[in-house]
């Protein structure tokens, strides 16, 4: 699945990294700090370097840090990553810094705006963030659902109002926006003299843009405090690797194409299923959801179930990458194996790798596909159907 199903328009990231981070209680800026033996604005760009959709990518950064940047940076070749900019004494100086950047280069399109102290953004919500604006919307933001009581407090610091509970949300980034509209609003808001925001979504809506949802992730976690880096360096304790394998095979039937990885691949015979038939999908989701003992695509997406009556496979195979990130895991690589006559795959073998990255949140050089054919022998060897084996290697926390 792209990451851009529904627009053709650039995307660029805007990492901000310009604060001082006192209340981390370190004696350099928080965003510098080493989380298992790596500046934590590195783990902050991984996820965003990793995507090659996006275009460019900007950091702005403190008066000052200059040697700090270009340390944390050092290891990283990648041409979309460029000079940083300066930042302003707040947050959203710093932002509107940025933007003033990116417009500079002769950037538009979509914007996603991250702190750089949420060093465990996934790809999978970064890609989710991208998919979330389009012609039709401003701006969009990782939300979850509030699982403690909140309560609002006057002056004295008694209780003045319990608000609903299933009315509220926490915010995360990144947060995506239309680029233009995201610089017209912090322009108009330095005009009216509006200079206390600290989150790009309330000063978008200052303007007068709705503003939409979408799922955050727990693991997201905001580096504030010295407690905070303590868990943090739970979230990247050491990970025990597991592999899981899967296995589909679909029987031909009478049609005109068949879907392999995700890519519609024009055949005199299409195949008998009650979603797309995608047996590369269908073996690569098993292959994911058996590395996390998790059941099988039956578990998840019963046949029986006429939802799932003609359902396009990314789904299925997103679904299980998600478990994997649920469980605080990573997927490493992605090895594909497609069994058949025909129809030829060395064609699409590229497309095919690219969706399978795309709906899994992975790299395309983290996804392997081969096509072989079984020698005239079997079901196969008699054009009868195609096969595909999958395995999946996978890192989850070490267990207790």
């Amino acid at each position: 699945m792209p990451i851009q199903p529904e627009h053709s328009l650039p995307v660029a990231a805007l990492l901000v990294a310009a604060g001082r981070g006192l209340r981390a209680g370190s004696d350099g800026p928080k965003q510098y700090r080493l989380l298992a033996g790596r500046p934590m604005l590195g783990l902050a760009l991984e996820p965003f370097l990793a995507l090659p959709a996006i275009s460019r990518i900007t950091v702005v950064i403190g008066e000052g840090d200059e040697m700090r940047y270009a340390d944390a940076t050092a290891s990283i070749a990648d041409a979309r990553l460029h000079a940083p900019t300066p930042g302003g004494q707040t947050r959203q100086d710093s932002v509107r810094l940025g933007l003033e950047a990116l417009a500079a280069s002769g950037f538009d399109g979509i914007v996603l705006v991250h702190d750089a102290a949420r060093p465990f953004a996934s790809m999978g919500l970064v890609t989710a963030a991208a998919r979330s604006v389009g012609p039709n919307s401003v701006a969009a933001i990782p939300v979850l659902p509030v699982t403690d009581t909140i309560k609002r407090i006057d002056a004295t610091g008694a209780i003045a109002e319990t608000p609903p509970r299933d009315r509220l949300v926490s915010v995360q980034t990144p947060q995506a926006f239309r680029f233009a509209a995201l610089l017209a609003a912090h322009r108009a808001a330095v005009a009216a003299g509006q200079t206390g925001f600290t989150d790009d979504a309330a000063l978008m809506e200052w303007a007068g843009h709705p503003v939409t949802t979408f799922p955050g992730e727990p693991a997201n976690l905001k580096l504030t405090y010295p407690e905070d880096f303590a868990r943090a360096g739970a979230a990247v304790a050491p990970l025990t690797v597991r592999v899981g394998t899967g296995y589909d095979v679909h029987a031909f039937t009478e049609g005109d194409h068949v879907w392999l990885g995700g890519v519609r691949i024009a055949h005199d015979r299409g195949v008998l299923a009650h979603s797309d038939g995608d047996v590369a999908l269908h073996a690569l989701t098993d292959a994911l959801l058996g590395a996390v003992a998790e059941g099988d695509i039956g578990t998840h997406f019963p046949p029986s179930d006429p939802q799932w009556k003609g359902a396009s496979s990314d789904r299925f195979l997103s679904f299980a990458a998600e478990r994997v990130r649920q469980r605080g895991g990573r997927i490493d690589f992605l090895d594909l194996t497609i069994v058949c006559e025909a129809p030829k795959i060395g064609p699409h073998r590229e497309a095919i790798r690219q969706v399978i990255a795309g709906a899994a949140g992975i790299r395309i050089d983290q996804v392997a596909i081969k096509a072989t054919t079984s020698e005239r022998m079997g079901f196969t060897g008699r054009k009868e159907g195609l096969a595909a084996l999958a395995t999946a290697t996978i890192r989850l926390p070490e267990q207790e």
